[in-house]
């Protein structure tokens, strides 16, 4: 590791938040608005949009700085996070546990504004997303924890209008369960090799050679959740005609890994944001035309 004697530019700081990579953002905001459409059986209200849509960037950002944190002394030993700010020594430990706590207040100013169960459904989500970085040293299953963490907003939509958390919103959840499931398997696909060489645990690793097979298995769950959801919902047409958009969607991500090449898992992985933004739009669509 080197030590930069400078300050730490704004660069830096964006990098270590993913905000210049905003994959994973797009991936938890595209669920969680969907999920207020749903709650809201309509264009749900602009301020709960907006609270929603700036807890999802701290959050995440938060998420990712704590990641690099629990990651700091290992990340250095993958090919793709090498260059990492806390890696190469840009940004220090304490920097990034003060900026952590600089976006979890933030986050803990947007929940004044909801209710309480919506409150105390929040410090699940957040003991979830400080948990995850740290159970890949436990357990090969920490997709599972992340796929909680990424999920949690959608029962903090419906929470937030004052539903409660009815069995639609555990549906939802579920069905996005598997999803971010399969998809961050094949984000640690990609990671694999250098994952195995400092002892990161994964679904990819747990998995191995069945990887395809249960990523298929994962987005058939989910689709079949989905629709179920569907099926409570009493939605008619456009939110079926968006799952069946997604099982394309799906059939082309397991044309990306079929070699298990890191560039064609990564796009894979990738590829989930159309995915959240189909699932966003048929929603939208089925609440507004029917």
């Amino acid at each position: 590791m080197t030590t930069q004697l400078t300050s730490p530019s704004l660069q830096d700081y964006l990098r270590l938040m993913r905000l210049d990579r905003p994959v994973g953002t797009l991936l938890l905001l595209w669920p969680t608005l969907a999920a207020l459409v749903m709650a809201a059986d309509a264009i749900p209200p602009p301020s709960l949009v907006l609270i929603f849509t700036l807890g999802t960037f701290s959050m995440r950002s938060a998420g990712c700085v704590i990641n690099d944190y629990a990651d700091r002394n290992v990340d250095g030993a993958v090919e793709r996070t090498k260059h990492r700010p806390l890696v190469t020594g840009v940004i220090q430990t304490q920097q990034a546990l003060g900026l952590f706590a600089g976006l979890v207040l933030c986050s803990g100013i947007l929940i004044l504004f909801l209710n309480t169960t919506t409150q105390l459904l929040a410090i699940g989500g957040f003991a979830l997303a400080v948990t995850y970085p740290f159970m890949k040293r436990y357990t090969h299953l920490p997709q599972v924890v992340l796929g909680a963490a990424f999920s949690w907003g959608i029962l903090m939509a419906w929470s937030a209008q004052d539903l409660g958390v009815p069995a639609e919103a555990v549906l939802l959840f579920i069905g996005s369960l598997f999803w971010i499931v399969a998809y961050d398997t094949e984000y640690a696909m990609v990671d694999r090799d250098g994952d195995l060489l400092v002892g990161i645990k994964s679904t990819a690793i747990l998995f191995g050679q069945l990887d395809k097979f249960m990523i298929g298995s994962l987005q058939i769950v989910a689709l079949g959740t989905w629709f179920l959801l569907g099926v409570n919902l009493d939605y008619q047409h456009a939110f079926f005609v968006g799952l069946m958009a997604i099982v394309g969607l799906f059939a082309y991500q397991h044309y990306l890994i079929a070699d298990r090449s890191r560039e064609g898992c990564f796009a894979a992985f990738k590829n989930n944001i159309w995915v959240g933004v189909v699932l966003l739009v048929a929603t939208l669509a089925e609440v507004t035309l029917s």
